[in-house]
């Protein structure tokens, strides 16, 4: 270092250091009420430069399959999804624990710290920290820039490609890969109405149904072994809107769906499918793992049923009477009331 520059340096190093006696010393020559009231306004402007959401709320997510991903656009121009969302999406539990190894941003997201995928992670960097910014009721969030999620996926496929990922984590792969396709089938999609000017007319939802209905094709092949109307008339039966373009259903759904189908097809069954479903190494619908010659054709059958009995029945109290009478349900194993045929019920 030359002499004008240690002199310079040194000159800094003093100045930093006045400026910080001169603070202390202003301090305790301050009040303790005084003291409080710089304080204060410390983190009044502190909390000032935090983003604030500009558009987007918890009951407009974006919707992908089964998944909602709180998302907003922040008045700074950020497009963030929360911190739970990003882990939801990928399919990792919103309470993932990161790493505490000393060569990991503790900064990333836990689905980012991995022994596995670290190789893969070198081209990203402080994009991946979290972003604080307050939701519209004025309460402090935490999320990730949008941008992230694809680059995440990313990894993960780079990893699966190079036989570097453990078994534990193909299912986030496999979940990154129909993100990946679903979201570069609406990308297009937006810059050919952008190019056109289509986008100014198009509905608002347009694209969010296209990666709805991309993705619902994706991770649920199985929708057409359950026929429309079986949906059609379980939300009318439960008093509920129907929208035939979504794929978006009450997650009790699918405590009525075992009782009405599963636990009807034969002694057991469920739970010998869940057993199955549990031993083996991918993650699929129950009904995946019916036999193809006897189990799989009793569904279908037992589908045509059920949905006979629904257009046949007012509301859901009627319907789980003649249910009850037409298919009895093996895991109750109770008979249908002595006073009840199915005179009595219109059939």
């Amino acid at each position: 270092m030359t002499g004008d520059n240690q002199q310079a340096s040194n000159t800094g190093l003093f100045e930093a250091e006045g400026r910080a006696a001169g603070g202390k010393a202003r301090a305790a020559s301050m009040s303790a009420d005084e003291r409080r009231e710089v304080a204060k306004k410390g983190a009044a402007a502190r909390w000032a430069e935090i983003p604030t959401v500009y558009a987007g709320s918890v009951d407009r997510p974006l919707i992908i399959g089964d998944i909602e991903i709180e998302c907003y656009v922040l008045d700074d121009g950020t497009r963030v999804i929360t911190q739970g969302a990003l882990l939801r999406a990928l399919g990792r539990h919103t309470r993932a624990a990161g790493t505490d190894a000393d060569d990991v941003d503790p900064q990333l997201p836990p689905i980012l710290q991995g022994k596995a995928i670290r190789p893969y992670t070198a081209g990203i960097g402080e994009e991946a920290h979290p972003v604080a910014f307050r939701l519209p009721q004025g309460s402090r969030a935490n999320g990730y820039r949008a941008e992230l999620l694809p680059k995440i996926c990313e990894v993960y496929l780079a990893a699966r490609s190079d036989r570097k990922l453990p078994a534990n984590q193909q299912r986030i792969a496999t979940q990154a890969e129909i993100l990946i396709r679903g979201l570069a089938t609406v990308g297009i999609i937006a810059l050919v109405d952008e190019a056109t000017g289509y986008q100014e007319i198009r509905t608002k939802d347009a694209l969010s149904r296209i990666l709805q209905a991309f993705v619902a094709k994706e991770l649920q092949p199985w929708v057409k072994t359950f026929p429309a109307d079986f949906y059609k008339e379980m939300f009318r039966l439960r008093g509920l809107p129907y929208d035939p373009a979504s794929v978006q259903r009450p997650q009790y759904f699918g405590n009525l769906t075992n009782d009405i189908v599963y636990d009807r097809l034969a002694p057991a069954v469920r739970d010998e499918l869940k057993r199955e479903q549990a031993k083996s190494a991918k993650t699929g619908r129950m009904f995946q793992y019916l036999t193809t010659d006897i189990g799989y054709p009793k569904l279908r059958e037992h589908l045509g049923s059920v949905v006979t009995l629904m257009k046949l029945s007012s509301n859901y109290a009627e319907f789980k009477a003649k249910l009850d009478l037409i298919h009895p349900s093996y895991k109750k194993n109770m008979p249908a009331p002595l006073w009840l045929d199915a005179s009595d019920l219109g059939l």
